[in-house]
């Protein structure tokens, strides 16, 4: 904190950025975010994407709209304009088609995850704030340039199947985000509480490399078995778990991308 300005000193969004720098780093230089970065992705891959966003955005925003009078959270309480809950059920469907309930698989990282999530919806409240700006202000950050990738990448014609990536109701992502943070350093907090919405925006970022770290592993067991069946020329029947655990590799990709274009 020492390198903050006195200025800065009382701004919670740069003090978030400072304390989560070295975690920022670490992230960002994972095999699945340079992965993401270089346009590598599948169809598969991004169908899993967008249910491990799903589960994600879905605890943030019912905890967000159950909490929306809590003093911490109501000024940066923003759903018409951030929510993207219904864009993702809209991407889904457009993929999987009206059953997509049915097929959703996510690693365990991400339910433990969203189970922080929920915990502190229930118990306090306050600490949504760091999930919401490190997911929210990451979203509209890279966004654009996010929805270009996976547009290439995929070889879509439309913009059907990336609305994920699209804010209609934000005119201008560079002053909505001054807004989101000038109503963010309004929250009063105590010195205490200032430290807890720090560190709870570390966790959130720890939380993202563990998913990371859970979709390495799976892909790497993935991939070793799908090598193995092709030595031995035996034909496995196609199933929605091997479907989904092959694509898991980018999963948390984006899911992280968008924080480090904050």
């Amino acid at each position: 904190m020492s390198s903050l300005s006195s200025k800065d000193r009382n701004d919670l969004s740069e003090q978030i950025k400072a304390a989560t720098k070295n975690n920022h780093v670490r992230a960002e230089n994972t095999q699945l975010m340079l992965s993401y970065q270089k346009g590598q992705i599948t169809m598969t891959e991004y169908k899993v994407l967008l249910c491990s966003l799903y589960e994600i955005y879905q605890a943030l925003e019912e905890e967000l709209d159950t909490n929306a009078s809590h003093p911490a959270v109501a000024p940066i309480y923003f759903p018409q304009e951030l929510a993207r809950v219904n864009s993702l059920q809209s991407d889904r469907e457009h993929f999987f088609g009206s059953d997509w309930r049915k097929k959703v698989i996510v690693p365990a990282a991400t339910h433990r995850y969203t189970q922080r999530i929920r915990q502190i919806g229930r118990e306090n409240p306050m600490l949504l704030v760091s999930h919401a700006y490190t997911r929210y202000l990451g979203d509209l950050s890279g966004g654009q340039v996010l929805g270009k990738i996976t547009q290439k990448s995929l070889g879509l014609s439309s913009k059907e199947g990336i609305s994920f990536f699209s804010f209609p109701g934000v005119s201008s992502p560079n002053r909505f985000k001054q807004l989101y943070r000038s109503r963010m350093n309004s929250i009063e907090l105590t010195e205490q509480e200032r430290a807890e919405v720090l560190e709870e925006a570390v966790s959130a970022f720890e939380f993202n490399i563990q998913v990371f770290d859970d979709l390495q592993k799976m892909l790497s067991v993935t991939a070793e078995a799908v090598d193995q069946s092709k030595s031995r020329t035996v034909n496995f029947p196609s199933s929605p778990i091997m479907h989904f655990t092959m694509g898991l590799c980018v999963a948390v990709a984006t899911i992280g991308m968008g924080i480090y274009l904050m």
